[in-house]
């Protein structure tokens, strides 16, 4: 091997290939950096939107299965709402709205009792209920163009009974007679007294006067009523994250109250709510519910002419400041429609929400900020006020 060919042998990269090489490289590696902040940019706006969508699902369906319990009150059917009972009703809500911040004084009258049992759900705009009854000061904290809904029940279990809570001596009970020889005291809604029968209606009545057992007392149920409104903030006053919020009537420090609200999911940036009437019967009548029952064919009686069909009529009322709903409305209630705007708990880099989102009548945006929205909307039956009133 000669001198020129050990020379050659031994050649390695020009200062221009290495230069060459190099910016190949940082091209490739830049490319691969871009590739992964893009696809983590992606990832993260898919969580975004997957977090999104379970927040505004898990609100409808939450809320839902609430308003699906409206209007349960056990054994017990309000006289105005049952079509057996054909002589004037004696419990049709008065021509005032109760209030749900009313302080429970022992106990409540036996006139407001009828009205909350008469009237489950009720729906407020701008200005929120406020009393000694409510713990929370609503009105502090709520998100402007939201409302406020509220829902009465009584427990669907029995206390005590697989994971119901347990009788706790203090709490507001709601006892429905199944004896109909108690039919001028039908229910029992207090902390005591609780002596109503069952369909037997052992132990009253003569003769003959059987013996009273524990057995032999109707159930009782813990009442149920339900506040929900959207709070401007999370955790922290001011930290700008939505909530959706419910204060529950219970027991604490002693008393019986709407207590302080608790949040239960973040992001719930619109709340509307609008109720579906049912103010006409099946013929075309106005509902009367302080009258007696008056049929279309009193032999047949399968169409009452004063009395709702369980058929909402079009179209859907919001309650406002301005309009507010009325007790007879709020009796009349047999479906709710139920809209809940969602936002992302962060920004997304590069985007500006430029739309508007209608909630009913509630119309929000455009936002101009850089948070994602997405709107949701279900429409639910009350069943338990719908369904007396359906005929063959």
């Amino acid at each position: 091997m000669n001198k020129h060919s050990r020379h050659i042998l031994q050649a390695g990269f020009t200062l221009v290939e290495l230069m060459v090489s190099m910016a190949i490289g940082l091209l490739i590696v830049l490319a691969l950096i871009t590739l992964l902040i893009n696809v983590n940019r992606n990832n993260s706006e898919m969580a975004k939107t997957n977090s999104q969508i379970e927040n505004g699902r898990f609100a409808i369906q939450l809320i839902q299965n609430d308003l699906v319990h409206a209007g349960f009150w056990g054994g017990f059917v309000p006289q105005f709402d049952d079509l057996t009972f054909e002589t004037v009703p004696n419990d049709a809500p008065s021509a005032t709205v109760p209030d749900p911040c009313l302080a429970y004084s022992a106990p409540w009258t036996a006139a407001y009792k009828k009205d909350i049992i008469g009237i489950s759900l009720q729906a407020y705009g701008t200005t929120p209920p406020s009393g000694a009854g409510c713990v929370t000061n609503f009105a502090t904290n709520k998100k402007v163009n939201t409302d406020v809904l509220v829902v009465r029940h009584a427990e669907t279990c029995l206390p005590g009974v697989g994971n119901c809570e347990a009788d706790t001596a203090g709490k507001l009970y709601l006892q429905a007679s199944l004896c109909e020889l108690e039919n001028a005291t039908p229910y029992v809604l207090d902390t005591t007294g609780f002596t109503l029968h069952k369909r037997t209606c052992v132990g009253t009545g003569t003769p003959p006067a059987l013996p009273i057992t524990s057995t032999d007392f109707a159930d009782k149920r813990k009442f149920i009523s339900n506040i929900y409104y959207i709070r401007d903030y999370a955790v922290t006053a001011g930290d700008g994250i939505p909530t959706l919020m419910r204060s529950q009537f219970d027991l604490a420090a002693g008393t019986l109250a709407h207590q302080a609200a608790e949040p239960l999911i973040e992001g719930i940036e619109g709340f509307s709510v609008e109720f579906g009437i049912d103010s006409v019967s099946d013929s075309g009548g106005a509902v009367v519910p302080t009258a007696a029952i008056v049929w279309a064919d009193p032999s047949a009686k399968t169409s009452p002419t004063n009395r709702g069909d369980g058929n909402p009529e079009y179209p859907f009322v919001q309650c406002t400041d301005a309009v507010p709903c009325t007790a007879a409305q709020l009796a009349n209630v047999v479906a709710v429609k139920l809209h809940v705007l969602v936002r992302a708990r962060e920004v997304s880099p590069g985007y500006t929400d430029t739309k508007t989102y209608t909630l009913g009548a509630t119309t929000l945006g455009p936002f101009n900020d850089r948070f994602k929205r997405h709107a949701f909307a279900t429409t639910v039956r009350l069943t338990n006020v719908a369904g007396r009133r359906e005929t063959p």
